[in-house]
């Protein structure tokens, strides 16, 4: 293969690598507000098209470590600008983008784990209370389903 070959598949790959970053962005902004409007039930179903993303994701950044390595480019960010301003210097708008994209993806997913904290928080607190309610409560009615209050261990008039 020539090296515009190369560099073409190598770009193409890139295109990809960006376009699944679109997508999980996206997703990553859908469960923010899912996150926000507390729908728990678009939150299960998001969960399985994220880890699909990553996967992608995961499977798109070896690939171009890998090309990188094999054609003797640094895997860092400024290795791969070299290596394209070298070989494929039309594509580094689409390298700046993926750089873009995934501080974006950073950002969101920061935000959505500070969601996710703070309803954890809240739904513990609002669990404890409800513990502590009912045990306070524990025996106000008895198995006939009457009144029944605990004694206090000792009966009312008694000294």
């Amino acid at each position: 293969m020539t090296k515009n070959i190369l560099a073409a598949d190598f770009v193409s790959r890139l295109i990809a690598e960006r376009d699944a970053l679109k997508v999980f962005v996206t997703l990553l902004e859908t469960e923010q507000q899912a996150l926000i409007e507390g729908n728990t039930e678009q939150l299960l179903a998001l969960s399985s098209s994220k880890i699909q993303a990553v996967q992608e994701l995961n499977k798109l950044a070896n690939a171009r470590k890998d090309d990188l390595l094999t054609h003797g480019a640094e895997i860092k960010d400024r290795g791969i600008t070299s290596w394209l301003q070298a070989e494929a210097k039309g594509s580094l708008p689409v390298w700046q983008d993926i750089q873009k994209l995934v501080a974006q993806m950073q950002n969101v997913n920061r935000t959505n784990g500070t969601l996710i904290q703070t309803k954890l928080r809240h739904n513990q607190q609002a669990l404890a209370v409800l513990l502590n309610a009912a045990k306070s409560t524990y025996g106000l009615y008895g198995a006939d389903g009457l009144p029944h209050h605990p004694s206090s261990g000792r009966i009312l008039g008694s000294v």
